[in-house]
């Protein structure tokens, strides 16, 4: 009885997660640029902020991008423009897309893409997640935006978001032509790859890195390519996972904001590289305007404090607290993203004169 109980537990789970992803797939399509996040625009509208899909070649892999244009967007004139880098897992029609379309309502030019190897932009293996590959996403889409029409490439900011800010902050030490940097919940992923989520796998780190040798070498050789992460989650599953950053990520990205495009999956061998970077050596090179953002909730918030406190060089640096927001409800939530919104204008009205 206990086995049969087991199996129809199971079943039910499977049952519940495929029902949850069709529903999810459903939400994406209703959209016609399958935007999942509030307020989303369904139309382009003359007068309007308008949505235009495009795609452009970075390092021979085709990379799918967002590009959002202010109302009355008149290509004879100059506008301000920022990029903006997605989460881990996330991809340009979450929360970058919600940014990018609440930054184009403030007047800016803006751009959300998907990471090569992940969502809608080529790249194989799938799910590759190597910080040199995000890193130089964040300079494609400064590529790509600094010849779009009406753009005044000289006033250029870039907002990275969970993962996307650290490899923001990575990408704004060398590239100039960002002129002004902001982050929002920042997460470090390869001192979270390394030491794990608040220093909880220390003991592990060689353990890790031979298990990610071995995935490197049976690539190598044409075998599977081994993952990393979570491909699907049930209700018992997050029910069991404690509160905070992964259950409430869990919700996020499974549940009320999820896409198909959407996965938590990395390659295992993406851990040599991951394990062995950190989105602040080298910070003190980043001498442009930062400002960061976290809410004061967020059990992420260390990574943004450790970030600030060594960006020495950072001009006018600013850390801004959410006050009540959790890492993911920035994502989000109305009242965190109108907050950090209103800031980021200030920020970048101020920088990018």
């Amino acid at each position: 009885m206990k086995k049969l109980a087991s199996i129809i537990t199971i079943a039910a789970s499977i049952a519940a997660t495929e029902v949850a992803d069709a529903q999810s797939a459903q939400r994406a399509a209703q959209n016609p640029f399958s935007l999942v996040y509030e307020g989303a625009i369904i139309k382009n509208e003359k007068g309007k902020v308008n949505i235009h899909p495009v795609t452009y070649k970075l390092n021979g892999i085709d990379i799918a991008a967002n590009v959002y244009t202010p109302a009355n967007y008149d290509p004879a004139k100059k506008y301000p423009a920022v990029v903006v880098a997605h989460p881990n897992g996330g991809i340009k029609e979450q929360t970058a897309g919600l940014y990018a379309q609440r930054l184009a309502e403030d007047g800016y030019i803006t751009i959300a893409a998907d990471a090569a190897y992940q969502g809608a932009s080529g790249g194989e293996p799938r799910h590759t997640d190597k910080p040199a590959s995000r890193t130089e996403d964040i300079r494609g889409m400064a590529d790509f935006i600094s010849q779009y029409a009406g753009v005044d490439k000289n006033r250029l900011g870039a907002l990275g978001i969970c993962g996307g800010g650290g490899y923001t902050l990575k990408a704004a030490q060398s590239d100039k032509r960002l002129k002004a940097v902001a982050t929002l919940s920042m997460f470090n992923s390869g001192e979270v790859r390394r030491n794990g989520f608040q220093n909880s796998q220390l003991n592990t780190i060689e353990e890790r890195l031979k298990q990610a040798s071995a995935a490197r070498a049976q690539e190598a050789a044409g075998g599977k390519i081994m993952y990393s992460g979570v491909a699907s989650v049930t209700d018992e599953e997050i029910e069991k996972t404690p509160a905070g950053l992964y259950r409430e990520g869990f919700v996020y990205y499974y549940r009320t904001h999820a896409h198909p495009n959407s996965t938590f999956l990395y390659t295992t061998s993406s851990l040599l590289d991951l394990m062995t970077w950190d989105a602040t050596d080298g910070i003190d090179l980043i001498d442009q305007p930062l400002l960061m953002m976290a809410g004061s909730k967020a059990d992420t918030k260390y990574m943004t404090d450790e970030a600030f406190s060594k960006a020495t060089n950072a001009k006018d640096k600013e850390l801004f607290i959410i006050d009540g927001a959790t890492h993911i409800e920035t994502y989000w939530k109305p009242e965190y993203v109108s907050q950090a919104v209103n800031k980021l204008d200030g920020f970048f009205k101020q920088n990018l004169k």
